[in-house]
């Protein structure tokens, strides 16, 4: 018998195609928009050096391979629940918050669908459209019910008074998936004014929020992009965060992220983590250690926090002067108003408002490679070339 002889091919990411394109392509002046990673002046996604400190501590003080249990290496829980919520917060002192630590933030979402399914299992998760896509194959895979919000609508503008309507009409007890800061893909990020008009809706529905937390520090700051987050833990008795240190600490290829969990009580928060450790026993039995251990010793010690706080504003701040030098070189084709979406939004992704065809042709005629939806990873540009970048796009406008 052949056992998998009826066995399809499924297609590859698109996104992660992108990277074979790119690399066959032999255009000296090509652009890499498309992959989600942060990328410095020379086109190189850095290990920070933060990060190559805390490495070399680690490879002299290292005593062990072991396990490091279900929930995970315990040092990288506690200071990420201070690095998220802040060390004063009432919920860490209350024990009300906990942080289980898993591969990366995809994994995060993962454990999180699984306990949805499991624990809630009459709940369905709204997600907003669009969002990121691996948002929609994780929650579909683990079989539930899978609903939209309006987020950005066809003008590529945010549609805040549709998300809000919508709301006003997601059932009673469900799950609801926000984007703390750098939404991805668009880049639109709700003001302090909306985040509020938002929790009003959640607390009247009683709806339980999934913020996805992945680019903390990417937006308008470490502090200022975990305001909403802080903002709901303090006004809701339940809230679950996915956290990722892909970004921030520049991890990817380590796959450090965590889910966070918190409760009304302490009592409640040991039943939620039980069940979060059963599972991920299923999923993963432990997470690797490398990435958070790394993260743990930036975070514990005060001198390499220090410099990982510089280095993530450096990183964050290229992003934003990228933004608006994009905008400016567009200014000369005419273009500045139709993009000024651009300088407005917030981290690494952006919409352009580019079309699929206008994308097609931005990778035949210029070697610009992007998502075919107009996504553009803003990080992945070269400043000392957005007047080139500004008249591939100008021709295809």
């Amino acid at each position: 018998m052949n056992h998998f002889a009826a066995i399809p091919r499924v297609p590859g990411d698109s996104i992660l195609g992108l990277l074979d394109a790119y690399a066959a392509d032999p255009n000296p002046n090509k652009f890499d928009l498309g992959v989600g990673v942060y990328k410095d002046a020379q086109g190189l996604t850095p290990i920070l050096r933060s990060v190559k400190l805390a490495e070399q501590r680690l490879v002299d003080n290292l005593q062990s391979k072991s396990y490091i249990g279900g929930h995970g290496e315990p040092a990288f829980g506690r200071l990420l629940n201070d690095l998220v919520f802040g060390a004063s917060n009432p919920l860490i002192a209350g024990q009300r918050v906990g942080a289980t630590q898993t591969p990366g933030g995809t994994g995060a979402l993962r454990l999180c669908a699984d306990f949805i399914a499991h624990c809630l299992p009459s709940r369905g998760i709204w997600l907003s459209d669009p969002t990121w896509p691996i948002h929609e194959s994780i929650f579909t895979e683990a079989r539930l019910k899978v609903g939209h919000y309006p987020y950005v609508g066809a003008d590529n503008r945010l549609n805040f008074d549709g998300m809000l309507a919508a709301f006003e009409n997601i059932p009673l007890g469900d799950v609801v998936l926000l984007h703390a800061c750098c939404h991805n893909p668009t880049g639109f990020d709700l003001s302090q004014a909306q985040w509020r008009q938002v929790l009003d809706v959640v607390k009247r529905r009683e709806l339980l929020p999934l913020i996805d937390f992945a680019y903390q520090g990417f937006g308008d700051g470490l502090e200022q992009d975990a305001w909403a987050v802080r903002l709901f833990a303090d006004e809701l008795p339940e809230l679950l965060v996915t956290s990722s240190c892909s970004k921030n600490f520049g991890l990817y290829r380590e796959r450090t992220g965590a889910l966070i969990a918190c409760a009304a009580n302490a009592e409640k928060l040991l039943d939620v983590r039980s069940q979060l450790s059963a599972l991920a026993r299923n999923l993963w039995s432990n997470p690797p250690a490398h990435g958070a251990a790394v993260v743990a010793q930036i975070l514990g010690d005060a001198e390499l926090k220090t410099l990982w706080e510089v280095e993530v504003e450096a990183m964050r701040s290229r992003i934003a002067e990228l933004r608006v030098g994009l905008v400016a070189a567009l200014a000369a084709h005419g273009l500045a108003e139709h993009f000024a979406h651009i300088a407005e939004q917030r981290g690494m992704f952006s919409y352009t408002g580019l079309n699929a065809h206008q994308v097609e042709r931005l990778r035949d005629e210029h070697s610009v490679y992007m998502v075919s939806s107009g996504r553009a990873n803003v990080a992945g540009a070269d400043a000392s070339r957005l007047d080139k970048l500004a008249a591939a796009i100008a021709s295809v406008c």
